[in-house]
């Protein structure tokens, strides 16, 4: 491999879409950048987005979608009590629209703008190709403006003398090599790989009751390098939480047994009670944080052969990824089902009777009939008098078989750490910004208080990293004179 140059102008830590934006922005406005990945391939969690939040684009404008930035603002700070940075905010939302259209320009393309939920603004820009397709436009384009690009070259310091942040340490090959840098741009991707951090930040315990989803080797890099050189910290605890089943090896993701747990049917807790409207199903963020408060790590999702019939011959209610909207069909789901019974799995689970399901999921069989009685009478009745779900999600379980799913805590990513501005600028303890030094991203906090603010912002996650890599590519090259 040819040795890595020992100047640049601005050196980015992390090639996912954040960093990418970044270096890619600080090379059109004519600076030389290099971007340092510290895995192997490039792009990490952003090969797996499918799309990215926006308001008042062009794309939206053509549909007649008239949901506004104040309208997005007023929802974002409302969602977080105002716990977040409102500058912040403003100006992600100001900026969407513009990226979308810088986007195209560098050869992203857009299949559609819509929403992945009921009653919520189309806000989501769906990426044609995913992530991956975006992470590759992005790299080339890069590369084309003469970013240097090195894989497997993890960033271990950040050098900062005085006042001013002058370069980066990297472990090239297992030696130390110090690399001139007049800005450093923080976007590695956050720590959701590290036990101790999620233990002591958010107070789980990785891979008992919380599970990483499509997250290698984010420990928190950038993170830590911020605050050794004087970084504030804000955001820290804040996680991007799912309920997904089943999960393991065993299970492809997206499988289709998963579509019968994510569906607003039946979902009962460790004990075998109820622990929510299951119409939440439609909204990611609501669902995680009701399946978080089981420090077990998961729940269940029963249903029964009625319910299967219904989702072959109607398709399922809630969607499970863009490609698989409303009124898709899970034709594989009982091979899958056979298939997972068949080896014993751990994650699914069927019985003749109420009582023998709760005896194989570890429930006490009295309170599982106790509370399917109970759900079938709300599904009789057309009023559920204990959550209150829509009549139109209560489908009773009548048999003859019974089902259950088990259903995990997962994280899709951490969302916060260090404190920075509007300008993308990392913040000091004294509450000033440290010279020359940025961070985008899952890195950066005042974005996102406690949860994701998904109903509203739909793609908001994607669109934080997009827009908060451009504005750090861009004050960068003010704060280098460009």
């Amino acid at each position: 491999m040819e040795a890595i140059s020992s100047a640049f102008d601005v050196a980015v830590i992390g090639s996912g879409i954040a960093g990418l934006a970044a270096a890619l922005t600080v090379a059109e406005g004519g600076a030389k950048a290099i971007i340092f990945e510290k895995q192997r391939s490039l792009g990490g969690t952003s090969n797996f987005f499918e799309g990215t939040f926006a308001v008042e684009s062009s794309m939206q404008r053509a549909k007649y979608i008239t949901y506004s930035r104040d309208e997005a603002f007023k929802y974002i700070m409302g969602y977080s009590h105002w716990k977040v940075n409102p500058r912040l905010v403003r100006t992600i939302i100001n900026e969407s629209a513009v990226t979308i259209s810088w986007l195209q320009k560098q050869g992203v393309e857009f299949s559609d703008v819509t929403i992945n939920m009921p009653d919520s603004p189309q806000t989501y820009h769906v990426v044609k190709g995913k992530g991956e397709t975006a992470v590759k436009i992005l790299v080339s384009r890069a590369r084309n403006l003469g970013v240097e690009i090195r894989s497997a070259t993890p960033v271990t310091r950040i050098l900062r003398t005085g006042e001013a942040i002058t370069g980066i340490i990297v472990d090239e090959n297992g030696e130390e090599r110090r690399i001139q840098a007049r800005a450093v741009i923080i976007a590695s991707g956050g720590y959701l790989n590290n036990k101790e951090w999620i233990k002591k930040y958010a107070g789980f315990d990785l891979g008992i009751n919380l599970f990483p989803v499509g997250n290698v080797g984010k420990n928190g890099d950038g993170i830590r390098m911020a605050w050794e050189v004087g970084a504030a910290e804000e955001g820290i605890g804040c996680l991007e939480l799912y309920r997904v089943g089943p999960l393991g090896d065993e299970f492809a993701m997206g499988c289709q047994i998963e579509f019968a747990a994510t569906q607003p049917d039946l979902w009962i807790n460790s004990r075998g009670e109820r622990f929510c409207d299951e119409s939440i199903a439609f909204y990611d963020s609501e669902v995680g944080n009701a399946n978080a408060r089981y420090k077990e790590g998961y729940t269940f999702s029963i249903f029964d052969d009625s319910i299967i019939q219904r989702m072959l011959e109607k398709g399922v209610d809630k969607n499970v990824g863009i490609a698989n909207p409303p009124g898709s069909k899970p034709v594989a789901l009982e091979q899958e089902m056979k298939a997972a019974l068949a080896r014993n799995s751990s994650e699914v689970f069927e019985a003749d009777s109420v009582e023998e399901l709760a005896r194989k999921i570890g429930v006490d069989p009295a309170v599982l009939k106790a509370t399917v009685d109970e759900y079938n009478y709300f599904c009789a009745k057309g009023h559920d008098d204990l959550f209150a779900k829509d009549s139109r999600y209560l489908w009773a379980l009548k048999g003859p078989k019974y089902y259950a799913v088990r259903a995990r805590t997962v994280c899709l990513g951490t969302m916060g750490g260090i404190k920075i501005n509007e300008k993308a600028e990392v913040i000091d303890k004294k509450g000033n910004p440290v010279p020359g030094l940025y961070a985008a991203g899952f890195d950066a906090g005042g974005m996102f208080a406690d949860s994701y603010p998904i109903k509203g912002a739909s793609g908001l996650a994607s669109a934080f990293a997009l827009n908060s890599g451009r504005i750090a590519g861009k004050n960068a090259l003010k704060y280098l004179g460009k």
